[in-house]
């Protein structure tokens, strides 16, 4: 299947790492311009249509430097991947109201401030994509990641209300919800259950995939893959959906 991005441009939130940096790679590859974002990046230019901005997302002062960036050095923006976030664990009786907020501005009010911000100049030129990289979590939450589970629910919520509203203007929005991910935080915490374990870092791995229909942890292209296919005119009639990329772990969670 064929996917030509050309002159597109695209910004990611949180590019630099993980689902970002695969999401980053896979647009470019298929001949989009790519604006990302990470707390500590270098702004500069890369051969392959990238270049990376340092930003804050929960910061709307710093939200808005990185944006009046991009418009300045790319132009209009025609496809947004809000993918920036943090899963803390945590105990819901002694996580307070302040640590409540700070991760809903991280998480959902990051993409709230994108989406606004940019969303005008895709309904202008009557084009437009906007993906939510969000989590099966959302779905199928549990007590430990409380917070985070609720931000991402409601990133859905905010992409399916706003797929019904901006439709007729063939802006499409779409949720990705992924499970578990082999990604540089999985693997970190891999090491601690094995340092306090004594289980290698591939059985401690192995262990928490028994419950994932696939049998493994997904790979970051994987999710990628799905946030191209949903960013490219292959899915010209996919708007509102919640698409799961979890290797099957939801089939295990009824």
């Amino acid at each position: 299947m064929e996917i030509d991005l050309s002159g597109r441009r695209a910004v990611v939130t949180g590019g630099s790492a993980g689902i970002g940096a695969a999401t980053v790679s896979a647009l470019a590859a298929h001949g989009a311009h790519v604006a990302f974002c990470a707390r500590r990046v270098d702004a500069s230019s890369r051969d392959d249509g990238v270049r990376g901005y340092e930003a804050d997302m929960a910061d709307p002062a710093s939200i808005d430097a990185y944006l009046d960036a991009v418009e300045a050095d790319v132009g209009p923006v025609d496809i947004l991947v809000n993918n920036v976030g943090a899963s803390p664990t945590r105990n819901f009786l002694h996580t307070d109201d302040a640590a409540w907020e700070e991760l809903f501005r991280l998480n959902l009010l990051s993409a709230v401030r994108c989406t606004r911000r940019l969303l005008p100049a895709m309904r202008a030129q009557k084009w437009g994509r906007v993906v939510m990289i969000s989590s099966v979590a959302a779905k199928y939450p549990n007590a430990v990641l409380v917070d985070y589970a609720a931000s991402k629910a409601a990133m859905v919520a905010t992409a399916t209300a706003l797929a019904r509203k901006y439709g007729a203007d063939n802006v499409l929005v779409n949720s990705v919800l992924p499970g578990r991910v082999r990604t540089a935080m999985w693997e970190r915490a891999a090491g601690e259950i094995s340092a306090a374990t004594g289980q290698g870092v591939e059985d401690v791995f192995a262990e928490r995939s028994k419950d994932i229909a696939l049998g493994r942890y997904g790979r970051p292209e994987e999710i990628a893959d799905v946030v191209l296919f949903l960013c490219s005119e292959r899915a010209s009639y996919i708007t509102g959906a919640a698409i799961d990329v979890d290797g099957g772990l939801g089939t295990g969670m009824y």
